[in-house]
């Protein structure tokens, strides 16, 4: 996945309020801008450190520029817009990329779904010999030494919600997969954060030995493009 446009470098001064942003351009103008990230990003958001934005032509938009991409610890790059995880997701099932699930005709997004009144990333259907297949992505950007990726970096009720409705689609015949974009190049395997979330950590391991499949995905980054490169092990 190529960005539309190149990035603009800049500094990070400091993160608030959940979706903003403060940064200092190379011209050394400060200017607040979108943090398209609900989550804590842990280790992703330390002041001073070099960060790649983009900008946004709508007239409408209060702050045009947008947070993508952090350098953290180990020189690595993260990127913290979780609205990237589902497109590359997309792009790499449409490519045929991720064997697992190759082989299906039909491929929608954001289809409602469950009993929770939940909305599935991925709905994949027409397949010639497996059944309906829910994929729900998740976006890992909390790296730790020796390549571990922790997921969530914060207490998640959304997506122990998300396990719940996995592991029902899967008592009624459908396939259900979690899938682990790592968005942080120097992620080698992921495995939940199980002293962030314990409950996170049970269910997901509940999940599996009701059936859910689980994966993750590694991923090559740099303020030009963003791709996933190869399966990586879930550790759980």
């Amino acid at each position: 996945m190529k960005f539309s446009e190149s990035l603009l470098q800049a500094t990070l001064v400091k993160r608030y309020k959940r979706f903003l942003a403060d940064i200092e351009l190379e011209s050394g103008e400060v200017i607040t801008i979108h943090c398209p990230n609900t989550g804590s990003m842990r280790r992703c958001g330390t002041q001073g450190s070099p960060v790649w934005i983009s900008r946004s032509d709508n007239p409408k938009r209060k702050y045009p520029h947008t947070w993508e991409l952090v350098r953290v610890e180990g020189g690595h790059l993260a990127c913290i817009n979780t609205h990237r995880a589902n497109a590359l997701v997309k792009e790499a099932i449409l490519a045929g990329d991720i064997k697992a699930l190759c082989g299906y005709g039909s491929v929608r997004a954001e289809v409602p779904y469950g009993e929770e009144r939940s909305r599935i990333d991925f709905l994949l259907d027409a397949h010639k010999q497996l059944p309906q297949c829910y994929v729900e992505v998740k976006s890992v950007t909390l790296g730790m030494e020796g390549g571990r990726g922790l997921f969530p970096d914060a207490v998640t009720t959304r997506g122990a919600k998300h396990l719940r409705e996995l592991m029902a689609v899967k008592e009624k015949g459908a396939r259900a997969v979690l899938f682990f974009c790592a968005l942080n190049s120097g992620i080698e395997s992921v495995e939940p954060a199980d002293e962030i979330d314990p409950e996170y950590g049970q269910l997901l391991r509940e999940s599996v030995k009701c059936g859910v499949e689980v994966m993750a995905y590694a991923s090559e980054i740099s303020p030009d493009a963003i791709n996933l490169t190869h399966a990586i092990p879930v550790i759980l």
